[in-house]
C-alpha cells in the first residue's frame, strides 16, 4: 500500500497541491502487506480500493522489484502456480529461466519507460503478463515504478455469467448452460455434461438468445466476455500477499 509519505501533502497556500502532482515513488516503499488503512492519505485509501475492484491482477512494483500494492486478483491468482511468487516482499519468477527476463522487463519499465509483454511459466502453467511504466518526467531513473497486468486465466468469469443471467432473468438451468457456452463447449457436451438430451439445450439456448437478444451462440458470449469486471468480495485481506 502507498504510504501517506508516498502522496504530496496539501497545503492551504496551494489548493492544487490536493491533487496528485508529485511522482507517487519519490519514496518508495517496503512492502508491508495488504491495504493498510490507518495511517495513509485518504486519496491512497480510495485508490487501492479501485484497484481492487479490477478483474485483472495488478501489482506495483518499484525499480528494485519490490511489491508496493498487490490487488485482491493478482493475490488471488498467485496464490495458484502461478510462474510469479512474493518473497519477502518482493516479486519473483518460480523458474530460473524467467528470472533475467522478468528482472530486465521491470528495470527497463521503470528506467527506461519501455513496455513488454512477457510469456512466463511452461506449458502447463502458461501466463501472460503485460509491464506497464509509471512516472513522471524529470524523475530520477531509480525511483520509476512498473505496473504489472496478469493475464486473466478465464474469459468469461463465474461472477460475470450470474450477473448476466439474473439481469436478463434467466432460469438456473439456462445460466448452466451460459456457464458451459462460455467455457467454450458445444451444445452436445453441455448436454453430456448435465446428463440431458441435446434437444433440452438447444431449447433452453433459444430462450437464452431472446431474453438477451443475442443473435448466436458466439454473440452471446461475447456479450458475456465483455461485461464490466465484478470482482467477489469474499476472501479479501487472504492470499500470499497478506502475509
Amino acid at each position: 500500500m502507498l504510504s501517506v509519505d508516498t502522496l504530496p501533502h496539501p497545503t492551504a497556500a496551494d489548493p492544487s497541491a490536493r491533487a496528485l502532482t508529485s511522482d507517487p515513488w519519490s519514496r518508495s516503499a517496503a512492502y508491508r502487506g495488504p491495504e493498510r488503512r490507518r495511517g495513509t492519505h485518504p486519496f491512497a485509501s480510495l485508490l487501492a480500493q479501485v484497484l481492487d475492484e479490477v478483474d485483472y491482477g495488478l501489482l506495483l512494483l518499484d525499480a528494485g522489484r519490490r511489491v508496493l500494492h498487490v490487488n485482491h486478483a493478482a493475490r488471488a491468482e498467485l496464490g495458484r502456480t502461478h510462474p510469479l511468487q512474493l518473497l519477502g516482499g518482493e516479486l519473483r519468477a518460480r523458474l530460473g529461466r524467467d528470472v533475467a527476463p522478468l528482472h530486465e522487463a521491470v528495470a527497463g519499465a521503470a528506467r527506461r519507460g519501455l513496455r513488454r509483454l512477457l510469456l512466463l511459466g511452461d506449458a502447463q502453467d502458461r501466463a501472460e503478463v503485460s509491464v506497464v511504466p509509471l512516472g513522471a518526467p524529470g524523475v530520477p531513473e531509480d525511483l520509476g515504478g512498473a505496473l504489472l497486468v496478469l493475464g486473466r486465466r478465464e474469459v468469461c468469469s463465474t461472477l460475470s455469467v450470474q450477473g448476466f443471467a439474473r439481469a436478463h432473468g434467466l432460469s438456473p438451468g439456462e445460466e448452466l448452460v451460459l456457464r458451459g457456452l462460455c467455457e467454450g463447449l458445444r451444445p452436445n457436451a453441455v448436454a453430456e455434461r448435465h446428463g440431458v438430451k441435446i434437444a433440452t439445450v438447444r431449447t433452453q439456448i433459444a430462450h437464452i438468445r431472446a431474453k438477451t437478444g443475442a443473435p448466436s451462440i458466439n454473440a452471446l458470449v461475447q456479450q458475456v466476455a465483455t461485461l464490466p469486471p465484478l470482482v467477489s468480495a469474499l476472501g479479501r485481506g487472504t492470499g500470499p500477499a497478506a502475509a
